[in-house]
């Protein structure tokens, strides 16, 4: 049937907290309505977010709205992800609108200080009008809110959470992760801090985490009923490793599947250790994951020198701040330690800013605005940051095998010598260098590329003289997809998914009771 004149559904996913589970939760949404056969759609407003993506238009979004576009089988657009934030400070941050840079805000330029609207006030019929096109286009639209509704000290200039729901007509699910301890507290305070006309489109809610007899929960849940009238449309038990690629924090990069799982026993004889260091304003730290699915890969994130003295392999990641995180590895002997292992000939590899502060020299009048700075001289690179945003999608071989990734960044390098990383099918430089064990891209995700991630983990144990092999078999797109299909096995084994569909294709029930005393 033609989708003219149409406009499809829709639901909100909100969360009593940070980390309470929106992103799984709407990724398990997703992938339930396709395989009921529906065409879907994620969205988030606003995304606060170091781990972001690149979409085939060359549009930056964040990286759990393009894993949500993976459970719901479509391709991610900037219309998913109209606004991204991403800090550069805990004061300020980058505005990404539309998927493209806009500039630099402290945080009450963005929110506005109370006397006028800020930034973000102004952007709301942006985020409205991505919606309604979604809408246009798509059966249903699930999206995600941010942090909690109910901030009521920002809840004028919202744009992701109640703000949107109203525009829109939304209505709205809260998740709560028991795990934490006060969940029937926390929904019923989200609820009674909303205003009248929020609260009217709060449907209900869904318990997140649960260990346990469910039967122990149910006269806590008829409680809750009692006093906000609204149903629990499901409790999700707990699982180890349903984690996607979610929003920040080295805490959330240690949870999904391929990095909580018990490491798998090696191929070979020996395991392969790797150490990421982390830094100041990591970013796309799902880079590593790739490592983390192949059995016998150990990964784990480290910020000491003496960290780093046993690993096999040494990883310095992307970061939105490349001179802060240069100054901080000095400060804490990481420097000296990456300069000692790559004299003796041990595996480094460094992606994005990582690369970048491995080379000899970066000029920076952009994003530290620190000028003329001196790298660890382990590759013959020279980096001068361009005030232009490289966004792309890369496609070459390393190593004789394909490779794809994608490039965010502001440096733009200038390789004066070492040997060819990534090249294209004619053997001419892409992207990177090599000096003897020392490499280093642009790249983000290359390492998602199962040839290429193969013969680099052979080079890696050939230089740390290893007898790690690689599993043969290890495809990261086919573990992906079996991590999103648990999600969507969660929301139809343990949600009330009929309930769940009315809401969708129906809007909020109707004489939904007020919960004193309302937004203040």
């Amino acid at each position: 049937m033609s989708r003219e004149g149409r406009r499809g559904g829709g639901l909100l996913v909100a969360g009593t907290t940070s980390d309470a589970g929106k992103s799984v939760v709407t990724a398990g949404i997703c992938r339930w309505l396709v395989r009921r056969g529906m065409k879907v759609a994620p969205f988030k407003g606003q995304n606060m977010s170091l781990n972001s993506f690149v979409t085939r238009e060359g549009a930056e979004i964040g990286r759990a709205q393009a894993m949500q576009a993976q459970a719901a089988r479509v391709e991610p657009t900037a219309l998913m992800n109209p606004v991204l934030l991403k800090p550069g400070s805990d004061r300020s941050s980058q505005v990404v609108l539309m998927g493209r840079p806009v500039g630099e805000l402290s945080a009450r330029g963005y929110h506005g200080d109370g006397a006028g609207p800020g930034r973000q006030e102004t952007l709301l019929g942006t985020v409205v009008e991505c919606l309604e096109e979604l809408r246009r286009t798509y059966d249903a639209v699930i999206c995600e809110g941010a942090g909690s509704p109910a901030e009521i000290n920002l809840r004028r200039t919202d744009i992701v959470n109640m703000g949107v729901a109203r525009a829109a007509r939304l209505p709205v699910v809260v998740v709560g992760d028991i795990d934490r301890g006060g969940v029937f507290a926390s929904f019923f305070g989200t609820t009674a801090l909303l205003s009248p006309g929020d609260q009217a489109l709060v449907a209900g809610y869904l318990v997140n985490k649960f260990r346990g007899d469910v039967s122990l929960l149910e006269p806590g849940l008829e409680m809750l009923r009692g006093l906000t009238g609204r149903a629990t449309y499901g409790v999700l038990p707990f699982r180890h490793g349903l984690g996607i690629d979610e929003e920040d924090g080295l805490r959330v990069s240690l949870r999904g599947a391929v990095r909580e799982s018990v490491v798998a026993p090696p191929y070979g004889e020996d395991v392969l250790r790797v150490a990421v260091c982390a830094v100041p304003l990591m970013s796309n730290f799902t880079d590593v994951d790739a490592l983390a699915a192949e059995p016998g890969v150990v990964v784990r994130f480290v910020d000491r020198a003496d960290e780093i003295t046993d690993a096999d392999l040494v990883i310095v990641p992307g970061t939105r701040g490349t001179v802060r995180a240069l100054a901080w590895l000095r400060e804490r002997g990481l420097a000296d330690a990456l300069l000692r292992r790559a004299a003796e000939g041990r595996p480094v590899l460094g992606v994005c800013g990582g690369y970048q502060l491995l080379g000899e020299h970066i000029e920076d009048d952009v994003e530290s605005r620190a000028g003329s700075v001196d790298g660890l001289g382990l590759l013959p690179v020279r980096v001068k940051f361009a005030r232009e945003k490289t966004l792309a999608r890369p496609v070459g071989e390393a190593l004789g095998e394909h490779v794809e990734g994608y490039e965010i960044h502001h440096g733009v390098a200038s390789v004066e010598g070492g040997d060819p990383f990534l090249v294209d099918g004619a053997g001419r430089r892409l992207d990177g260098c090599r000096s003897g064990q020392v490499w280093g891209t642009h790249w983000h995700g290359s390492l998602e590329s199962d040839g290429f991630r193969r013969a680099f983990l052979r080079e890696v144990a050939g230089a740390a003289g290893r007898r790690f092999v690689p599993a043969p078999d290890t495809s990261f797109a086919a573990l992906r997809e079996e991590q999103l299909d648990l999600l969507g096995d969660l929301i139809e084994e343990h949600a009330d998914t009929d309930a769940l569909l009315r809401l969708i294709e129906s809007g909020a029930p109707s004489g939904l009771p007020f919960i004193a005393p309302g937004a203040p």
